[in-house]
């Protein structure tokens, strides 16, 4: 069984979704489940874990929506403002989504690279616990000092850090990254995604190799039994199409045991966010 950990649908909107730039063609549409469904039958994926893409609880219901109609879309990644003084009602109002496994924040686009420190936004992490909710990690390298503060502060939330925090894979530079990743992944409720990639490396040119030294270090660091694979798309199609990049992971992971390679295509995006 594959389970994909990471995806995104949107109905594109020029203002809402000015991240996705002029040079962006290939994903300036509409990417819904009527266009994902096809793609993961073909690669024999059965079911996903749809991430929020924007920051508006009207993107939480939106996904929930999706995923009350395919039932292919196993459970929702949402956003809520964890900052807000009544975030605790709004997670009792999250509550009667089954669906509903968790949480995002996009902290990689806020300029205060402590972000994930800041005592209102802590607060909201708290609450998570209580409604039984996970939260995605979601920053560049440079942040990576205050999520090994931030994972220290929170060792019981069920946290799981995404595409790997976005290595420079185009260059290999895994100095700092590495040592980060290590001291994060020394908290066992703490899993790491194998997703998002293809985009942070040479585009057009990138090859199986640019990411060896990536993966070897979240294998050593989190083990087979925390780490999740994530396909990132309709992102990824700046770079390579959907069998490329599950194609990426499973090269990967053939050297283990058929019972890691499930675990890390499938089993432990079922096991960390309790999808049915």
């Amino acid at each position: 069984m594959i389970i994909d950990a990471h995806q995104h649908f949107w109905q594109f909107d020029p203002v809402r979704d000015a991240w996705i730039t002029e040079d962006m063609q290939v994903i300036r549409k509409d990417f819904l489940p009527a266009d994902l469904a096809p793609v993961l039958k073909a690669n024999g994926v059965e079911g996903c874990v749809a991430v929020q893409a924007d920051q508006s609880e009207a993107e939480t219901e939106f996904l929930l929506q999706l995923a009350r109609e395919n039932s292919f879309v196993k459970g929702v990644v949402g956003w809520v403002d964890l900052r807000a003084a009544n975030i605790k009602s709004r997670l009792e109002h999250f509550t009667q989504f089954p669906a509903l496994k968790g949480f995002r924040h996009i902290v990689q686009g806020e300029p205060d690279k402590n972000f994930l420190l800041r005592e209102d936004f802590c607060k909201g992490i708290a609450a998570l616990a209580e409604y039984d909710f996970t939260y995605d990690i979601l920053v560049y390298p440079h942040q990576l000092p205050a999520v090994a503060e931030f994972v220290k502060k929170f060792k019981d939330q069920p946290l799981v850090l995404d595409h790997l925090a976005k290595p420079d894979f185009e260059t290999g530079e895994l100095k700092g990254w590495e040592q980060h990743i290590r001291d994060i992944a020394r908290y066992k409720n703490v899993y790491c995604k194998l997703s998002g990639m293809v985009t942070e490396a040479d585009l057009q040119n990138w090859k199986q190799e640019d990411f060896t030294p990536f993966l070897e270090v979240a294998l050593e660091a989190f083990g087979p039994d925390r780490l999740m694979f994530g396909s990132d798309w309709p992102v990824c199609l700046l770079a390579a199409e959907y069998e490329e990049v599950l194609g990426i992971v499973q090269h990967f992971v053939g050297k283990l045991s058929a019972a890691e390679q499930r675990q890390i295509m499938g089993g432990n995006a079922v096991e960390f966010y309790k999808l049915n």
